[in-house]
């Protein structure tokens, strides 16, 4: 049975969010599960290395240099150990105490990964920036087609996995890409995934959004790569 997690924060120059972000992550009440923080900072260039270094507490892991948000979600992956990982976005996007609704699943054995979907419910479509929503909804559809899933948002940051299940991925994505990537090789090897509605509160560009219009096409390319040629 699942007895610990790790939540594996990604960061690269989010110095005016990180302390809130880890704050509300270290006020979520996870009662059974021992629990682990693994930030990882992407070679950072404003302040947030220095704020990062007084989370004594955290396992903190620094790129020497900017690979991109793949690259520094999978060192997290490969600094794990607990039986779950979680993935949290180091801006305020999201909101932590939503793990409470995709850990039971993976904790009661009704999946072996939980996407938090915001796109679920059709009232949170209206928090989207437009262009963003279509790109989401689009590229959740593609991978559907691609894959024969039933998913309604392959691009969400909140992924819960059984550590087990994907350890022993060779996730190659440096980028944003990591999302499309782990979800074809999840849904190719037909573990059992499962979707739960998340909150959601995006930030817009002027507030250091980095998802750009390049990333939805490498989405694209990544999905019918791994789909036909991996």
């Amino acid at each position: 049975m699942a007895n610990s997690l790790d939540i594996i924060i990604p960061v690269y120059n989010e110095q005016d969010t990180i302390e809130d972000v880890i704050a509300r992550v270290e006020q979520v009440d996870f009662c059974s599960l021992n629990t682990r923080i693994i930030i990882v900072d992407d070679a950072s260039v404003d302040n947030t290395k220095d704020i990062l270094k007084k989370y004594k507490n955290h396992l903190v892991i620094y790129h020497e240099k900017n690979q991109g948000k793949g690259a520094a979600v999978v060192s997290g992956i490969k600094n794990s150990t607990a039986d779950i990982l979680v993935i949290q976005d180091a801006d305020l996007e999201y909101d932590p105490q939503d793990y409470l609704k995709l850990l039971p699943l993976i904790i009661n054995n009704q999946a072996d990964v939980v996407y938090g979907s915001r796109l679920c419910d059709k009232e949170q479509h209206k928090a989207f920036l437009f262009l963003s929503l279509i790109a989401n909804k689009f590229l959740t559809f593609l991978t559907n087609i691609l894959y024969g899933s039933n998913l309604t948002d392959m691009e969400t940051c909140y992924k819960a996995f059984r550590r087990d299940c994907i350890k022993n991925f060779n996730i190659k994505a440096k980028k944003f890409d990591f999302e499309p990537e782990i979800t074809s090789k999840i849904l190719k090897n037909k573990i059992k995934i499962a979707e739960v509605p998340i909150s959601y509160n995006p930030r817009k560009y002027s507030q250091g959004k980095k998802v750009k219009a390049k990333d939805a096409l490498h989405a694209i390319f990544t999905l019918f790569y791994y789909r036909f040629f991996d």
